[in-house]
C-alpha cells in the first residue's frame, strides 16, 4: 500500500474491519496528511498518539466550535444546534456547563449509582436469557446504557425505546440497515432537541435529583443552563450514553469469544475486569475521529495548516501507535499502562467516561454470573461508518447457568 491508496473517508472501507493498514502507513510516512473530501476540499488527518493529544489540548489553535466536530460541513440550520453541545463548544462557553454536568459524575456519585446500574444490568441480562440466540449488540449490550442514561435523566420509561431509536438513527446515518437519509437525520436531531427542551422546561425550578433538574437549576460560575442550551446538551448526552458504551461492550465480548482462554481467565478472575475494560476501550475506540478547525495559520510536522482548515484527530490510529503501545495489535486484558484516547483528551474528555467504565465492569460481572458461556453463531457485521466504530450484528448463542 502507498499513500496514494489512502482513503479513510469512504465508509465502505470500514465495513470489513478497521483499516489499520492505512492508519499504520499514515503514522509512519505522513503523520499530518492532506486527505481529499467529496465536497471538493480536503482535511488534515492527524494519526500519531502524541499529535492527537497535542491538538486536543490546544483549543486556542484548534477549535471544536468553529465548524463543529464532524468532518462533513453541517447545514447552517443544524450547525447552530450542534454548537450548543458541549463537544462543540470552546472556552469560555464550555467551562461552566461542563462543570455543571461533571458534578453528577464524581467518584462519590458513581459509588451511589452502582446499585442502580447493577440492577439495570441484571434485568437487561435476565431479559436476554429469554432469547439465547440473539444479536448481542441490541439484545444484550444495548439495553444497559439506554436504561442507565434515561434513568439518570428521569426520562419516562415509555420513551426509552424512542430515545434509543433517535440515537441509532443519528450515529449510523451512513449505514443502509440502520441509518436515515441526511434530511431525515436533520429532522431526528430537531425532534430530539425539541423533546429535550420540553423536559427542561417542565423541570425548571424543580428540586428533583435527576440529571435534567440538576443541570437547569444549578448555577455554576454565575451561569444557569437554559432550556435552549439543554436541548442541544440532551442530544449529546443521550447519543453518547447509548452508542459508545454499547459498542465497547459488544466489541469487548467479541474479542473475548474469539479468545476462549481470555474469556475463561476473566470469568475466573473478575478482579481483572477494570484493566480488561481499559483494553476493550483501546481496542474498540467507539469513535474513530473528531474534527477541529484551525483558528489561525499554524504548523505541525513541517506541514503548513491554514486558518479554517479542517483537522481530524484519528483516535483509532492513535490507540494503536507503536510509539506508545507495545504490540498494539495484541488484545491484552492485563496491558499496563494503558493510556488510550478512547474518551478523547483535554477539555473535551468524555464526561461519562467513568460511568461507561462502571457500566461495562458491572455488565461483565453480571454476565458471568448468569451465563455459563456464549458462542458466535455467525459472522458479525460492522456499522458502515467512518465515525462510529462498532457492530450492528453480533450473532451469539447465550448459555444460561
Amino acid at each position: 500500500m502507498q499513500l496514494s491508496d489512502i482513503d479513510i473517508y469512504n465508509p465502505d472501507n470500514y465495513v470489513a474491519a478497521v483499516p489499520h493498514e492505512q492508519f499504520t502507513l499514515l503514522r509512519d510516512e505522513a503523520p499530518v496528511y492532506w486527505h481529499a473530501h467529496p465536497d471538493g476540499g480536503g482535511y488534515w488527518v492527524i494519526s500519531r498518539y502524541e499529535d492527537v493529544r497535542a491538538v486536543s489540548r490546544d483549543h486556542a489553535t484548534f477549535s471544536a466550535q468553529r465548524g463543529f466536530v464532524m468532518v462533513d460541513e453541517l447545514p447552517p440550520e443544524i450547525l447552530g444546534m450542534a454548537q450548543g453541545q458541549l463537544l462543540g463548544m470552546d472556552p469560555p462557553n464550555h467551562g461552566p456547563i461542563r462543570r455543571a454536568v461533571i458534578e453528577r459524575f464524581t467518584s462519590k456519585m458513581l459509588v451511589q449509582m452502582e446499585p442502580m446500574v447493577r440492577e439495570i444490568a441484571r434485568d437487561a441480562l435476565l431479559a436476554a436469557r429469554e432469547k439465547p440466540d440473539c444479536n448481542f449488540v441490541f439484545d444484550a449490550a444495548g439495553n444497559l446504557p439506554t436504561a442507565v442514561i434515561c434513568s439518570l435523566m428521569g426520562v419516562p420509561k415509555d420513551m426509552w425505546g424512542q430515545i434509543r431509536h433517535w440515537s441509532d438513527m443519528q450515529t449510523s446515518a451512513g449505514d443502509p440497515d440502520l441509518g436515515a437519509s441526511p434530511e431525515e437525520t436533520q429532522q431526528i436531531s430537531m425532534e430530539m432537541g425539541m423533546y429535550g427542551y420540553q423536559l427542561a422546561t417542565e423541570r425548571q425550578n424543580s428540586d428533583a435529583d435527576d440529571l435534567i433538574s440538576l443541570l437547569i437549576n444549578v448555577e455554576v460560575d454565575g451561569h444557569k443552563v437554559t432550556a435552549e442550551e439543554f436541548a442541544s446538551l440532551f442530544i449529546q448526552i443521550t447519543v453518547a450514553g447509548n452508542e459508545t458504551t454499547r459498542s465497547m461492550i459488544a466489541s469487548g465480548m467479541y474479542e473475548l469469544l474469539k479468545r476462549p482462554e481470555l474469556y475463561r481467565k476473566l470469568e475466573a478472575n473478575p478482579e481483572l475486569l477494570p484493566g480488561a475494560v481499559e483494553e476493550m476501550l483501546r481496542w474498540s475506540t467507539p469513535l474513530h475521529y473528531f474534527r477541529r478547525t484551525a483558528t489561525c495559520d499554524t504548523e505541525l510536522h513541517g506541514q503548513q495548516i491554514k486558518e479554517n482548515d479542517r483537522v481530524v484527530m484519528l483516535y483509532s490510529s492513535a490507540n494503536f501507535d507503536e510509539r506508545v503501545f507495545e504490540n498494539p495489535q495484541e488484545f491484552d486484558i492485563e496491558r499496563s499502562p494503558n493510556p488510550h484516547l478512547a474518551f478523547g483528551h483535554g477539555i473535551h474528555l468524555c464526561l461519562g467516561a467513568n460511568l461507561a467504565r462502571l457500566e461495562a465492569k458491572i455488565f461483565f460481572e453480571e454476565f458471568f454470573k448468569l451465563f455459563a458461556g456464549a458462542e458466535l453463531t455467525g459472522e458479525p457485521k460492522r456499522i458502515r461508518s467512518n465515525l462510529v466504530n462498532g457492530f450492528k450484528d453480533l450473532p451469539v448463542r447465550l448459555m444460561p447457568r
